[in-house]
């Protein structure tokens, strides 16, 4: 773990807490400090503890000494050429003290440490008040020009300060493990314990597996055992802390493949990774992700989050085909369009059809909803072509689950069916509320 994740009340408290030590109490003040952190990172409570009111023993005030009533009395005693030679010395060692508290090596590290926190602080507050996948953001790959290796060997965009450099920022960096297995395949367990290296793949590994994983998927290996495989994948880029285009393209394959066979709860675990990658300024499918995104607010019908996200998207954004799609879906819901909605849907580009899949039902029966309202009777072959419906039998087969099958003609082929309407409508409006009024999407975030 390093300073950058720490939260600014955190920060703001290491700096106070740097800036009350002494030379007399430093080391023993340090020591005390990394003990609290370290604590607290392992009892995972460095976002919940109240760090303003943590004081540390080491710089507290100690209490004077009791002088006794003897000393006291013959304090008093003393004549005033005493009591003037005693404010002498007191001055002085006043003065020296003074010289000593104020030493140039001192006050020009308190300096460096306060600029540093000061400056993470500002990163904070840039990375909470910047648009999404701003790429002129200090966390632009175009801007984060200075990289460092990590233990593991591999390129990070980590912008942590050295350690070396700064004693008193705990050294987190030697606490990360570098996988020494050679498996390629592993499957994926819960960790319970500290993580060993024997047990962890290294880089170049990693790589090969997500080769092999590619080529399974390609030769219809099952999505369970591709799942499991993808998680460890996952777990042991974590443990490392890997982040990169690596780690980026390992996320967006799993996500389409969640996608592919519905596996909603895996979809939205790596897309929610995938936000913070990018924010991170790790380049990637942004525009693609960014349209599944804006499809899936669609489908948990999340206006005031649709609304904010929209809002954020830049003018780079909107012009990528995939986003102006699911723009162009967004539009097409809000004003009730069910013509262009299904047009859309047949023509949704990369994998938004997948999404879009978990909604279409419910704006079928809003459409069927209106449309039962304007006519007295349907053709089933309109109703198939007007809702992109495959065939006249899956579009008679939607309406019977929906108990919405009232025809005028029941015993006649789907090609020459006919939808009584002024029954069917009343229907339609109750499946709705009962079936599609609440949406529950497993695994959101």
């Amino acid at each position: 773990m390093s300073s950058e994740s720490w939260p600014p009340k955190l920060k703001e408290w290491v700096a106070k807490c740097l800036g009350q030590m002494t030379d007399s109490n430093r080391a023993e003040a340090q020591a005390e400090l990394k003990q609290v952190i370290a604590e607290s990172y392992a009892n995972k409570t460095l976002w919940t503890t109240d760090w303003d009111g943590v004081q540390l023993k080491s710089l507290m005030p100690k209490p004077p000494p009791v002088l006794s009533t003897q000393n006291s009395l013959k304090r008093k005693s003393n004549n005033d050429s005493q009591t003037s030679n005693k404010k002498t010395k007191k001055t002085s060692v006043s003065k020296t003290s003074a010289s000593h508290a104020l030493d140039p090596n001192d006050t020009a590290a308190l300096h460096r440490r306060a600029a540093r926190f000061q400056r993470e602080h500002e990163i904070e507050r840039q990375k909470s008040s910047r648009q999404f996948n701003n790429h002129t953001s200090p966390y632009s790959p175009y801007a984060n020009s200075q990289l460092f290796k990590s233990r593991s060997g591999t390129p990070a965009t980590y912008d942590a300060d050295n350690p070396e450099a700064n004693p008193n920022v705990p050294n987190w960096d030697r606490f990360t493990i570098v996988g020494t297995s050679q498996e390629i395949f592993k499957d994926y367990l819960r960790l319970t314990s500290e993580p060993k290296p024997e047990q962890i793949r290294p880089y170049h590994v990693l790589q090969e597996t997500l080769n092999q994983l590619k080529k399974k998927w390609r030769e219809k290996a099952t999505y369970n055992w591709i799942c499991s495989q993808f998680k460890s994948l996952r777990q042991d880029l974590t443990v490392q802390r890997i982040k990169n285009e690596f780690t980026v393209t390992v996320y967006e394959i799993h996500a389409r493949m969640a996608l592919e066979v519905g596996d909603m709860v895996e979809y939205n675990q790596c897309q929610a990774m995938l936000r913070n990658l990018y924010e991170l300024g790790i380049p990637g499918k942004v525009e693609e992700f960014t349209a599944y995104r804006i499809l899936m607010l669609l489908h948990g019908r999340n206006r005031s989050d649709l609304n904010l996200y929209v809002g954020q998207l830049t003018e780079r954004q909107k012009a990528d085909p995939a986003v102006r799609h699911a723009l162009s879906v967004q539009r097409a819901v809000a004003m009730g369009n069910y013509h262009a909605l299904f047009d859309l849907y047949m023509n949704a580009p990369n994998m938004g059809a997948y999404i879009m899949d978990h909604f279409i039902d419910r704006e079928r029966i809003r459409a069927l909803m209106v449309m039962t309202k304007a006519y007295r009777t349907l053709p089933l072959s309109f109703i198939q072509n007007e809702l992109a419906f495959e065939t006249p039998a899956a579009a008679r087969e939607f309406l019977v689950e929906h108990r919405a099958g009232f025809f005028q003609n029941p015993n006649a082929p789907d090609a020459e069916a006919v939808l009584d309407c002024k029954p069917a409508g009343p229907q339609l409006a109750q499946i709705y509320e009962e079936k599609y009024r609440k949406v529950q999407i497993k695994g959101a975030v």
